[in-house]
């Protein structure tokens, strides 16, 4: 059965009465608060709609078990595959300012993408970091790059990129 969404706007057209929430039907939290604000019940056929307990995140028993293919983080947790983004206007330097960092700290790209249109860049980098890098020290050396009128950096684990994007 395939997969449906209970919208707020789903939930402003029905009313006043009760909403019917089938067992795969993904309740988003702004429906849920207009719900609340209009006083419009969410039922199952069981009664009163529960949320399901979340089963995402590298912490959860039920995403270990359905995705397997992922492999465990190695060693301390503080090396390993991390994704460097950087999005922001386009001048010279800014791909020479986070690869800097990047040098810096003994790490090596695996992978980069780049993409420009109408003079602003989206940069997508795949890094891997040397074992005993710290994290927390280069994900703060390149968040700090650029600024608000020029470009913003954002660093993960690879683990959590994955997680975050699995459909």
């Amino acid at each position: 059965m395939p997969r449906r969404f209970l919208t707020a706007e789903d939930v402003r057209r029905a009313g006043a009465g009760p909403i019917e929430v089938g067992a795969q039907t993904v309740v988003t939290p702004h429906a849920r608060q207009v719900a609340e604000e209009l006083g419009v019940r969410l039922v199952t056929g069981g009664g009163d709609w529960v949320p399901a307990s979340p089963d995402r995140g590298p912490d959860a028993e039920g995403a270990q078990a359905s995705l397997p293919h992922l492999p465990e983080p190695e060693g301390d947790g503080e090396s390993g595959s991390v994704i460097v983004t950087a999005v922001g206007r386009n001048r010279p330097g800014v791909l020479a300012e986070v690869t800097q960092v990047l040098s810096e700290s003994g790490a090596s790209i695996a992978d980069i993408s780049q993409r420009m249109i109408e003079g602003y860049f989206h940069m997508v980098l795949v890094v891997n970091l040397s074992p005993g890098t710290d994290f927390a020290s280069i994900k703060e050396r390149l968040e700090c790059l650029g600024g608000p009128e020029d470009y913003a950096v954002n660093v993960m684990h690879e683990r959590a990129f994955r997680f975050m994007h699995r459909v």
